[in-house]
């Protein structure tokens, strides 16, 4: 999964869609919270990829920040 995420943020940030990168950090943030509140089974798998896709996706904005600006 996660190199499909690190090539959806590379497209973003060749496109320098900032908007889509935000847009994505925000849904992923939305499942991790989500995930994190729920009980009766073992989510610790999901939550450490998202983690890992949200990584991917500060990355892509540092980047998007380096090269444009904030």
């Amino acid at each position: 999964m996660s190199n499909a995420i690190q090539q959806i943020v590379d497209v973003y940030v060749r496109l320098n869609n900032r908007r889509g990168l935000e847009d994505l950090m925000m849904h992923r943030q939305r499942l991790a919270v989500d995930l994190k509140a729920r009980t009766g089974f073992d989510f610790s798998l999901p939550i450490s990829q998202i983690d890992e896709e949200i990584a991917v996706i500060e990355a892509g904005l540092a980047s998007l920040r380096r090269a444009h600006g904030p």
